[in-house]
Formats: structure tokens, C-alpha cells, sequence
């Protein structure tokens, strides 16, 4: 295996962004569907759906548990709502309302700011099959419930992106964390070749590995990252820019690179901590036309 490729400069512009004409409308800058929430973290699919935006997709959708639908449609009045039933913990009982609304989106982000396996699983039980060629991410509790879902997701005909952690990645892969740390590189390549999947594992330094073997880094954009919301913060851009019509494993690069830089900027303007996830989106604009 060879070693990574850092996530740089000169990487990005040898894999640019998706150009859109000025006559393209929304429909053709890609619709994204957002599907996950709670009560105990009702914000954040807000943070989610507020990077998809910034990172250009035209339409975004969300759909989370009813109690949520109403607050979340007025703080996102760019959105369109979907309220789907909710359990007595205000977590996702049932996601098969939306199994008729995902056929066209530009890609699908299952997990954000669900709290529970039990309602994760729900989740993926309902929608990976309705899923068709849509590129599908994984994220936070979805990863997790994702470990009794293995060949399901390698059968994802639009393949899928992974986003965990270490710990995460623990509870996927059924590995110790010390493990992963300490061989990232070779399990990164080895459970994205056997899910068909790109798949990150987050941490200090980022990497992404392709289902086909390539393997980048990103060197972090700085402690201030490791806040509450900054992962929902990522899957939102990985989804905005693949719903543009960026393949899936540049996506993650770029989403990846955009986010830490974000980061980056925001220490330099306003100190290395005490920064929030909600304003990492603002910064994305303008790191986009810079390259």
C-alpha cells in the first residue's frame, strides 16, 4: 500500500469543482435529502442542511421527527420539511414516508444528529432499499447500525460514503479503537475495498480512502474543530457537493479540505477554540472560488 496523498492545492485543482452555467437553476445544481434528528440534538440537521447549501447544492430537503418539522422549517426557510413519526424520546420511528421522495434527490445523508441505534436502524432498514443509484452517506449513529448492515451497504448501486470517527469506527467494524489508530491507513483501505464504499476516519489528521485503493490525508484544521455539530458540519458539504454532481470520493476530499480550512480560518480571526460549528458553512463560499 502506498502511502497517502496529502490533501493540498495542487490536489484540488487536478480534481475541480463542478462549473454550472448562468442560465442553471436549482433542479440543476442538485437536491439533497437529509434524514435524521432528535430531541436531544433538534439543531442538527439545521448545521447539515445549512453546509449543503454553502456548498452549492440548489434544493435541500430534511425529513426528522415530527415534533422537530415546524422549528426547523422556520429557522431553514430554504428548505422543504418532511415530519416523519416520532417515537416517545422524540427519536425517528419510522422513515418510510419519504421512501417515495428520494428517487430523484442528487444524494441522500442518513444519520445526522439521531441519537439512538434503535432509530438509526429504522432509518437504514427503510431507505437503503429505496435508495436505487443514489449516492448514499452514512453518518454518526447510521455508521453504527450500519455494522449489522454490511452487505447492504456494499450493495448500494450509487455506492455510499462512511464519515466515523474511531470510535465509530469500532463500532463498525468491530475493532478495537487503539487498533484503528494505530493501523488507519491499512483498515481505511481494506473496509472501504470491502464495503464498495469511500469512507473517512476522522480525527487530529483525516483520511479517505476510494473503494478502489487510493488513500488522501488532511492534516486538521486545528483543535477549535473538535466541537459539538462539526461533524453534521461535513456530511452537509460532502452532500451538497456530490448532489452538484461531484463523484463521490472527490466529494469527500473537498468536503473534508473545506471543512478544516474553515476551521482554520476561523481560529486565525477569532482564536484557536471558542468558535462554533455554525459558522464554519460561511467560510465555505469563498475557500470555493479561491482555488
Amino acid at each position: 500500500m502506498s502511502d497517502p496523498v496529502t490533501l493540498d492545492a495542487a490536489w484540488l485543482r487536478g480534481h475541480p469543482l463542478p462549473v454550472h452555467p448562468e442560465q442553471t437553476d436549482k433542479n440543476s445544481r442538485g437536491r439533497v435529502m437529509l434524514v435524521g434528528g432528535s430531541s436531544l440534538v433538534p439543531g442538527g440537521l439545521i448545521l447539515t442542511a445549512t453546509a449543503a447549501f454553502r456548498a452549492g447544492a440548489g434544493k435541500v430537503q430534511v425529513a426528522l421527527p415530527a415534533p422537530l418539522a415546524i422549528p426547523t422549517g422556520i429557522a431553514l426557510p430554504e428548505a422543504g420539511i418532511y415530519a416523519l413519526p416520532a417515537d416517545e424520546n422524540g427519536e425517528i420511528a419510522d422513515a418510510a414516508p419519504v421512501t417515495d421522495k428520494i428517487g430523484s434527490c442528487g444524494c441522500l445523508a442518513l444519520g445526522p444528529a439521531i441519537a439512538t441505534p434503535k432509530a438509526a436502524g429504522f432509518v437504514l432498514d427503510a431507505l437503503l432499499p429505496a435508495a436505487a443509484d443514489n449516492p448514499v452517506i452514512l453518518d454518526a449513529a447510521c455508521v453504527a447500525a450500519a455494522a449489522d448492515r454490511l452487505d447492504a451497504i456494499a450493495a448500494l448501486a450509487g455506492g455510499s460514503v462512511l464519515t466515523p470517527h474511531a470510535g465509530e469506527m469500532a463500532q463498525l467494524t468491530g475493532l478495537d479503537a487503539d487498533d484503528i489508530e494505530a493501523r488507519r491507513d491499512e483498515i481505511a483501505v481494506e473496509w472501504a475495498a470491502r464495503l464498495r464504499a469511500v469512507l473517512l476516519i476522522k480525527g487530529a489528521t483525516t483520511l479517505i480512502a476510494s473503494p478502489d485503493g487510493e488513500l488522501t490525508v488532511y492534516g486538521g484544521g486545528g483543535v477549535g474543530l473538535a466541537t459539538g455539530g462539526s461533524g453534521d458540519v461535513l456530511t452537509g458539504l460532502i452532500a451538497g457537493l456530490i448532489a452538484r454532481g461531484m463523484p463521490a470520493w472527490e466529494a469527500a476530499c473537498w468536503g473534508v479540505w473545506l471543512h478544516g480550512e474553515a476551521g482554520r480560518r476561523l481560529a486565525e480571526r477569532l482564536g484557536a477554540m471558542g468558535y462554533m460549528a455554525r459558522e464554519l458553512p460561511g467560510e465555505v463560499p469563498s475557500l470555493m472560488r479561491g482555488i
